[in-house]
């Protein structure tokens, strides 16, 4: 069994990957060794490359190849408008989206008490230092619907009250969703968030 050693490291270390089991992971390096030209060795050599350079942004947490990240260097995006989020993950899902065209600072995670993470731990003293340094008129939180997201997102306001303008994302039923299955949670957001129409 030592012939398969290497590959057993392999399987076992991507089973280690968000989404990827046991199983997952035998049947992805069982393709990229298949397809080891096209596939193994090109990702091999870019993951190599992106070991050496990725980097997190110094100025708002994103991940990129330079110490200010592309979005925080543009001109354009120097509109007033700061977006905060938990993580890397949901700054990007933000701009697949392409309705934000300002800035961002990522958090880091959220306010927990039970994982004793407070706001040392995140990067919230950066954020207050932005709002002070960067003339930012508007603070939209973007975090999400949970109770540490919440949590977090109320102790940014408290810190925040009075120096800008403060907003949050709106919360309820998704364009296509379908009420029964929703959470009740959900459900009880949309009701207390209604407009007229």
């Amino acid at each position: 069994m030592s012939s398969t050693r290497d590959i057993d490291a392999l399987i076992e270390l991507m089973a280690k990957l968000p989404g990827l089991g046991p199983r997952s992971a035998r049947r992805a390096v069982l393709h990229l060794i298949r397809k080891r030209a096209l596939l193994l060795t090109p990702l091999s050599d870019l993951m190599q490359t992106v070991a050496v350079t990725a980097r997190e942004c110094l100025n708002c947490g994103n991940v990129g190849t330079a110490d200010v990240c592309d979005i925080c260097t543009s001109e354009k995006r120097a509109n007033g408008e700061l977006c905060v989020v938990e993580d890397v993950a949901d700054l990007w899902a933000m701009e697949r989206s392409g309705v934000f065209k300002g800035r961002y600072h990522v958090l880091g995670g959220t306010l927990s008490a039970l994982d004793a993470i407070g706001p040392q731990e995140l990067r919230i003293p950066r954020l207050v230092d932005r709002i002070d340094t960067e003339g930012v008129s508007e603070v939209i939180l973007a975090l999400n619907a949970t109770i540490d997201g919440q949590t977090t997102a109320h102790y940014i306001a408290d810190q925040l009250d009075g120096r800008v303008k403060l907003t949050s994302l709106a919360q309820g039923v998704p364009i296509g969703g379908e009420l029964d299955y929703l959470d009740d949670g959900t459900i009880t957001a949309a009701m207390q968030a209604r407009k007229s129409i």
